[in-house]
């Protein structure tokens, strides 16, 4: 015990310690970098990787760089996983058509089986945010919790019933009607442009398949209550009653005129 208590003494024992600890991190980056690889490659070809590899130089690295580090016109890719590509370039926000302070949906300009490609391409550069499992898109979610989730985490941008907002310097939040449920998933487990990210420590998997269903709900129940006025609360109501009702009283006011004269 002696020996051992004077060995720790050692001027050299700091740095010992130091190499150790070093090679420990390392061992573990290496066998976590390995398990994601492994993931990667379970979940997509070579030749997926190769043909979206193609597509991304001719299409994306103009804004994104070679390699998707990024440039001036368009941030780094490395990380941002699959679900982030089938997003974006599955509802035709990109390749963007120009430059502004926010994409707008459009027509898709790849088929399903190229954004497939290009998502494996970006995959393959960086752990991120994978595709959903199809069992969470099913709508068959808890509606009622996914309700109090959308309104504590998304109706202050969306609107309470979904139907978007405008938020600050020309950008708005979309309304989710007619959304699909995997491009809402992806979404929250991105967040694409103005929206932030819902990890699953936020909001776990399950209460993202609420929400959807909870979205789901209310768009194929329509409004039961009468004419939603754009859903858009109190401004449009309000509106709609001065613009009626003063039009009403003054429609009132001439019969009442012409009747007395």
């Amino acid at each position: 015990m002696k020996a051992l208590s004077q060995k720790r003494r050692h001027p050299l024992a700091v740095l010992a310690l130091l190499v150790m600890g070093l090679l420990l991190t390392g061992g573990l980056y290496a066998v976590a970098s390995s398990a994601n690889q492994a993931k990667a490659d379970t979940t997509y070809s070579a030749a997926d990787v190769s043909e979206g590899e193609k597509l991304f130089v001719a299409n994306c690295a103009t804004c994104h760089g070679m390699g998707a580090s990024g440039t001036a016109a368009g941030p780094s890719l490395i990380g941002v996983g699959a679900a982030a590509v089938d997003f974006q370039v599955g509802t035709g926000r990109m390749p963007m058509q120009m430059q502004g302070p926010q994409a707008f949906k459009k027509p898709q300009q790849f088929n399903d089986e190229q954004t497939k490609q290009l998502a494996a391409y970006v995959a393959s550069l960086g752990a991120g945010p994978a595709l959903p499992e199809e069992s969470l898109l099913d709508n068959e979610g808890d509606a009622t919790h996914g309700g109090e989730l959308f309104r504590v985490n998304c109706a202050m941008c969306h609107n309470a019933a979904a139907a978007g907002g405008a938020l600050t310097r020309g950008k708005f939040a979309p309304s989710l009607a007619g959304v699909s449920e995997k491009h809402i998933y992806e979404a929250m487990a991105t967040g694409p442009q103005n929206m932030p990210v819902f990890s699953d420590a936020n909001i776990s998997p399950e209460g993202k398949r609420d929400i959807i269903t909870f979205l789901k709900t209310i768009e194929t129940q329509g409004s039961p209550g009468g004419a939603d006025l754009g859903a858009l609360g109190p401004v449009s109501e309000g509106l709609f009653v001065w613009v009626a009702g003063l039009g009403v009283i003054i429609g009132f006011t001439i019969w009442l005129t012409s009747r007395s004269s």
